[in-house]
This record gives structure tokens, C-alpha cells and sequence, in this order.
């Protein structure tokens, strides 16, 4: 008993008047302090943060407005108007390019719609009105032209001749066939080397108003001459109005050459046509003008051969209209 005794007054002689432990008081102040610090460093944080984002949205805010300006002004070729560009302000660059004097030229005023550095289409180009009209055609003046073309699976004499056409080889190398009521304005004139008649052309030709042969379903035949400088002559005789001439002709394993001459001089029309391995057709077309009497001469002949066994050049029929 005396030893709790003791005890006990030793707990109450230990205590303070507010009943709590001496070792619990210190602690409880630290918290209090330390909890006061924090919110107050929390609040400070929280104001930083709110300056910084409030000057991050100032500073975009800034740069979209500048960025709009720059797409809503003009825009130079060359820098700044009025700035270390050379233009000076109110002055605009040219937005062309150089044109063939070394001149620039004006593509005009901007349009609405167009995207940074485009530029409206060039105008049309407007017609000089200082190029002097071509003379005209002097009455009696000679023109004449030569094309080569593909010939059609089938050829209608009668059709396309309506002035007049010729047919060769019906009856062997000596044999023709005219136009009935022609105007008798095509003219064989012979030619170098023999003449051979044969049937294998591989387009053919057909007429319902010949002589002496009046008509003719569908006729492969024609002519051939071998060799070298060896070909045909013909000759057209003017009318004083334009005159288109079909002649069909071909080769086999040569090249053929097509000279057209005028009797009143000029140019000649040359045109060729070549297969070196085996034969070949084309019509070419004659197109002239000439005064009344003066002459159309056409020659067809071998200029080069790829074969020693007769490489040749062939005429079937001309027509004229």
C-alpha cells in the first residue's frame, strides 16, 4: 500500500493543470504551425499558377491577333511595302513574268477567293492589230499540196472521180479503163521500164460508169514496173478552179517517190512511200490550182530497191474532182 501510495503522488505532483502529459504539449504546437504554413505556401502556388496561365492565354491571345492581321493585309512579292524591299509604300510589284521584250506584264488586280501567293489566270492574249492581212490570191496564181494516206478496204471510182478517173491492169500491163462522159482531163503519159499487169493488189476498186468496161464489182488489179528510176508519168490538166487529185499506188520490197510539178513552175511536192520487206498501198492526195491549160505533172517511180528480184512500184487508178 505505501508503495501505490507513492505512486500515486508521484503521477499528481507530475501533472500540469490542464491534465495532460508534459511530453504531449509540443507536439500539438508544431501541428498547428505547420498546418497554418502549408495552406498559406498552397494559396501562394494556387495564385502563381493562376498569374502564369493568365499570362500564357494573354500572350496566344496576342499572337492569333497578329497572325490575322497578317493574313487579312496585303502581301508583297519582295518584303514590307515601304520597308528595306525597295518599294515604297503605295507602290506595288509586279506579279508576272518577264515577257519576251523583258518587260513584265500585269496579270491585273487581285481576286477575292485566291490563297496567299496565287495569282489570277493570265488575260487572253489580245490580237496585234499591226500585223498586216495576207494579200490575196492574185487571179491565175498556181497553189498545189501533197499528203499520203492509208487507202480504204474498198475504192468507189465512180464516187470520187466525179470529174473524171482512170483504172490500169483490167486486161494486163496495156489495158485502161475510163470514166463514160469524163472530162477527159487526166492524161497517161507513159513512163520508164515495161509495164506487167497483175490481180493481187490488196485493196480493190469498183465503178458503175466505165469504158469499155461499164462497171466492175470489185477489181484488185493493176501495174507494176521494176527497177531503179523505172515508174509511171501522169499528168492533170487545169481548169482555172481548185482540183483535188486521189492517186492509188504501191510498192513491194522498194521505195517509191512521188513528184508533183507545176507547168507554171514553183515548188515541187515530193512524197514517199517505203517497205523493205514486203509490199505496201497508199492513196496520196493532190490538191492544185491552176489557170486553164497549164498541167499537173505527177511521176511515180522506184527510187531504192531491197531486193534484186524486181523491187518495184505499182499504180491502180487515179480520180479526180
Amino acid at each position: 500500500m505505501a508503495d501505490e501510495d507513492r505512486t500515486r503522488d508521484g503521477a499528481r505532483a507530475g501533472d500540469e493543470p490542464t491534465g495532460r502529459p508534459a511530453s504531449h504539449r509540443p507536439g500539438s504546437v508544431a501541428t498547428g504551425l505547420n498546418g497554418r504554413m502549408l495552406r498559406r505556401l498552397a494559396r501562394a502556388r494556387q495564385r502563381r499558377r493562376w498569374a502564369l496561365e493568365g499570362l500564357g492565354a494573354l500572350v496566344c491571345l496576342v499572337l492569333l491577333v497578329a497572325y490575322l492581321g497578317t493574313r487579312s493585309g496585303p502581301e508583297s512579292a519582295g518584303g514590307p511595302v515601304g520597308g528595306a524591299g525597295g518599294v515604297p509604300a503605295g507602290a506595288t510589284r509586279p506579279t508576272a513574268f518577264p515577257a519576251a521584250d523583258g518587260h513584265a506584264s500585269d496579270a491585273g488586280p487581285a481576286l477575292p477567293g485566291l490563297r496567299p501567293r496565287e495569282r489570277p489566270p493570265s488575260p487572253e492574249p489580245t490580237p496585234s492589230t499591226s500585223t498586216p492581212a495576207p494579200p490575196p490570191k492574185r487571179p491565175g496564181a498556181s497553189l498545189l499540196s501533197v499528203s499520203r494516206a492509208e487507202v480504204p478496204a474498198e475504192v468507189d471510182l465512180t464516187a470520187v472521180g466525179v470529174r473524171d478517173w482512170m483504172h490500169w491492169g483490167l486486161r494486163g500491163g496495156t489495158s485502161t479503163v475510163r470514166k463514160r462522159s469524163g472530162s477527159g482531163e487526166i492524161v497517161d503519159g507513159g513512163g520508164r521500164g515495161n509495164r506487167i499487169g497483175w490481180d493481187g493488189n490488196q485493196e480493190v476498186v469498183r465503178w458503175s460508169d466505165g469504158t469499155p468496161e461499164r462497171f466492175d464489182s470489185g477489181s484488185s488489179h493493176g501495174v507494176y514496173t521494176c527497177g531503179v528510176g523505172n515508174g509511171f508519168t501522169l499528168a492533170v490538166v487545169g481548169s482555172g478552179a481548185p482540183r483535188t487529185v486521189q492517186l492509188y499506188a504501191g510498192i513491194w520490197m522498194a521505195r517509191g517517190r512521188l513528184d508533183a510539178r507545176l507547168s507554171t513552175g514553183g515548188p515541187v511536192g515530193t512524197a514517199r512511200l517505203e517497205d523493205p520487206y514486203t509490199s505496201q498501198s497508199a492513196v496520196f492526195t493532190i490538191r492544185f490550182e491552176l489557170p486553164k491549160n497549164a498541167r499537173l505533172v505527177l511521176t511515180w517511180t522506184v527510187e531504192k530497191v531491197f531486193t534484186e528480184r524486181c523491187g518495184n512500184v505499182g499504180l491502180q487508178a487515179v480520180a479526180l474532182r
